[in-house]
């Protein structure tokens, strides 16, 4: 959305993608924090058809339980969330944070930056 470098490896990917309801939350932050209106961070969303899942109990469990490997990395609840989503939906979890890079937590890792 921000035209960031790595957008085009996500604008790619994003028609087979799907992303946790946390992290969608981080993505309407992150506009709002840089000057978005409501208006338009709803159309920038709505335009990227994403298919957004529930944060449930079993991805809690799992990213509780990545607290453990992951800490000392410093990972937020929201990365944890996205690596849960990958490990629970056998998908690569995308990022362009690349203390990410040689996390071993049960899923592929790509890192685009």
């Amino acid at each position: 959305m921000l035209q960031e470098p790595g957008a085009d490896r996500v604008h790619a990917l994003v028609d087979k993608s799907v992303i946790c309801a946390v992290n969608v939350t981080e993505v309407i932050s992150k506009l709002t924090d840089k000057g978005y209106d409501e208006v338009d961070v709803r159309q920038q969303y709505e335009n990227l058809s994403l298919e957004v899942v529930s944060f449930d109990q079993h991805l809690a469990l799992v990213a509780g339980h990545l607290r453990a490997s992951t800490r000392h990395k410093g990972l937020s609840l929201g990365d944890r969330a996205c690596l849960a989503l990958a490990i629970l939906t056998e998908r690569t979890a995308v990022t362009a944070d690349r203390k990410w890079a040689d996390l071993d937590v049960g899923c592929k890792i790509e890192v685009i930056r």
